[in-house]
């Protein structure tokens, strides 16, 4: 039966359904990676970076942690936030890997798992909780839930991208967390690049914050360090 190359998708995580955005190659297979949504929901932008990925060989799932509610308003956005427990976010996430890996479209035996503010974190907590099942965690200016206390079950390969310009998560913040990924986790690589630029400098839905040439230059990182990490 053929697949259609973007689609709305359902699938069993934390003993009920969830649901999700997957983007498929132009070849029709490749390397699976998660995309976790911001702060926001599963809005056009992380739709459109899982298409992104799908561009660049990637099978992209981007699983809706917020059960289909978005938002463009950030008091509104911090309080769905605070109603995802990280535990139930990682439960979530951890059946999106399986029915990632399980797809019959995803040639790797790893996930790769990429995502921004409230999704940069949940990329270490998933990372954490999944152990080998991760092959690269890629978190962009994570904050808030998943950002781990210890990072001792982290075996994935870690890039992370954060500003320095950042007031929702201090640079010296991202410093430690670096620092404390090299000391605890079994990490076989800890890459953090620091741009002149703000939060969410690479949303360029965020007219405010969006930096183009930071942003170009953490994407074109992103996708080498996931090619070479995600098999």
């Amino acid at each position: 039966m053929e697949t259609t190359p973007h689609q709305n998708v359902t699938f069993p995580s934390a003993g009920g359904r969830a649901h999700g955005y997957l983007a498929l190659p132009d070849a029709g297979r490749g390397p699976g990676v998660l995309v976790i949504q911001e702060w926001w929901g599963l809005t056009d932008h992380i739709r459109d970076v899982a298409d992104r990925l799908a561009a660049e060989g990637f099978v992209a799932l981007a699983p809706d942690l917020y059960g289909g509610s978005i938002t463009h308003d950030g008091e509104e956005a911090a309080e769905m936030m605070s109603r995802l427990p990280e535990e139930e976010g990682v439960r979530l996430l951890a059946g999106s890997v399986d029915f990632l890996l399980g797809h019959e479209a995803a040639t790797s035996s790893t996930a790769g798992a990429i995502g921004f503010c409230m999704g940069g974190g949940f990329v270490l907590a998933l990372a954490a909780d999944q152990g080998g099942r991760i092959g690269a965690a890629v978190p962009f200016y994570g904050v808030g839930q998943g950002v781990p206390d210890a990072c001792h079950g982290v075996r994935a390969a870690v890039q992370g991208h954060y500003g320095r310009e950042d007031s929702s998560y201090p640079v010296e913040k991202a410093q430690a967390l670096e620092e404390q990924l090299r000391r605890e986790s079994s990490a076989p690589v800890v890459e953090f690049h620091y741009y002149d630029a703000p939060h969410a400098f690479h949303n360029d839905r965020n007219r405010e914050n969006h930096r183009p040439d930071a942003a170009a230059a953490a994407w074109e990182r992103a996708v080498a360090f996931l090619r070479e990490h995600v098999r």
